[in-house]
């Protein structure tokens, strides 16, 4: 009960820290301005780590590695917790322990990326149902344009209603299940031994 207690505690928080850092990647990805209080909550909860490692990490082709690479560290870190908490053996194969958890804490970072486009698409969706013109929109349209715009150039509108966004959440359905593939070759990997 207690490790159990533990483990959500720890991946509540693992999984709070990396949406927070995804958020902020995505937002300086877009070029989306932090000038509102979304964004501002994102600056004051990943600036502790973000900052030192920008003097260290810099960006590649316009990606801001600083954020991206401590999201990949810490969904590594809550794989080797929870390999700790259901008393796995740590010792034998370490380069099987290594590549496995790097694996499964990639695979995390990629299924929190998925989480998080579906959460900004449904919330753009809502906001243009009920209340297009919200301060909030704004940031949320910017957001999701990126992965809806190449599905709108090749699927019109029906009876001026934009299916886009559902067509969107049925792909990164897929993308999910797909991802949870590829954690259970990881998995694989780290048992064989």
């Amino acid at each position: 009960m207690m490790s159990n207690l533990f483990l959500f505690l720890i991946e509540a928080a693992a999984s709070f820290a990396t949406l927070m850092l995804l958020a902020r990647f995505f937002m300086q990805w877009q070029r989306v301005s932090f000038h509102n209080q979304l964004g501002q909550f994102v600056l004051a909860t990943t600036d502790w780590c973000v900052r030192p490692l920008r003097r260290v990490l810099p960006g590649l082709f316009g990606m801001d590695l600083a954020s991206l690479v401590p999201a990949w560290v810490i969904q590594t870190l809550v794989v080797l917790v929870q390999l700790m908490v259901f008393g796995a053996s740590l010792d034998g194969n370490p380069a099987a322990l290594l590549l496995g958890s790097w694996g499964l804490g990639l695979v995390g970072v990629l299924k929190m990326m998925v989480y998080m486009v579906i959460g900004i698409v449904l919330i753009s969706a809502v906001f243009s149902w009920v209340n297009p013109h919200a301060p909030m929109a704004p940031l949320f349209y910017s957001l999701s344009a990126p992965f809806l715009r190449p599905l709108r150039k090749v699927i019109p509108p029906i009876a001026n209603v934009d299916i886009s966004p559902l067509i969107l959440l049925l792909l990164l359905q897929i993308v999910l299940m797909l991802l949870s593939n590829f954690a259970g070759g990881f998995s694989g990997m780290m048992l064989a031994r």
